[in-house]
């Protein structure tokens, strides 16, 4: 199957309708490149299958605010199968990463597409730490994955900050959103690398491939994820964050 083949069998799948012809829009051109690069190469590439493909798409373009495309692939994610569970998931983990703010952008967005086809909201909570316990059972996450780098990493900063900011994150990052239902750790891990990578933070990066591997992930499977990235958020930062894939030694994992 030639990838313009591909490309319409896919595209099909995950919107309905059509590809791109150059009677399409005002710019045919580009969209004819880009859907037959994504849908007809891209989405051939590594071992993913198209549920998570979407997931990790939906995650990069909420990293990167472009609602009017994260609209369109989260109706592909719900096409593909993805539970809307699964989808608020990928995006209610983005919110340690990329700032409550742009979150909340991303959640509207996905909203609106569940209202448009008939998905009734509020869905059902999925937080599972309790007021009490956020620190404890974030810890056990954070601790089997992380150890304790960042507790001791920002140890001497003045007036509290050096006891605040590591338990910010194990009970917000860790205790409010990795403990929470539908998608394991395996998974918000490998959403939360393509996250990064969208963002370019070449330090977190570091850290979250090492955090995979000890989560599960093959290193083939990091390295599809940023290949079903790269249409989204370019050469550059995909060969950077494969670089440092490739960097990070297997005994860190």
């Amino acid at each position: 199957m030639s990838r313009t083949e591909k490309c319409k069998e896919v595209f099909e799948e995950l919107f309905g309708g059509e590809p791109a012809t150059m009677e399409s829009g005002n710019d045919p051109e580009l969209m004819i490149i880009l859907q037959r690069f994504i849908f007809g190469e891209v989405f051939e590439t590594g071992v993913l299958d198209k549920k998570m493909r979407e997931l990790l798409t939906v995650a990069c373009l909420a990293a990167m605010q472009t609602l009017p495309q994260l609209k369109a692939h989260t109706q592909a994610a719900i096409n593909v199968g993805n539970s809307p569970l699964e989808i608020r998931e990928a995006v209610y983990q983005c919110a340690p990463f990329i700032g409550f703010p742009r979150t909340l952008n991303a959640v509207s967005a996905v909203n609106e597409v569940f209202l448009d086809n008939g998905i009734s909201l509020p869905l059902p909570a999925q937080g599972k730490a309790e007021e009490g316990e956020r620190y404890e059972k974030g810890l056990a996450v954070q601790f089997l994955l992380y150890g304790n780098e960042i507790k001791e990493k920002y140890a001497g900063l003045p007036d509290g900050n050096g006891e605040a900011l590591p338990r910010f994150l194990t009970e917000v990052c860790f205790g409010d959103f990795y403990t929470r239902g539908v998608l394991g750790v395996q998974e918000r891990e490998l959403l939360m690398l393509a996250v990064l990578a969208s963002l370019g933070a070449d330090t977190q990066i570091k850290a979250h491939v090492a955090g995979n591997l000890k989560a599960g992930n093959s290193r083939e499977t990091l390295y599809a994820a940023m290949v079903q990235c790269l249409p989204y958020i370019g050469f550059p930062a995909a060969f950077n964050a494969i670089n440092i894939i490739k960097s990070v030694d297997s005994s860190q994992g």
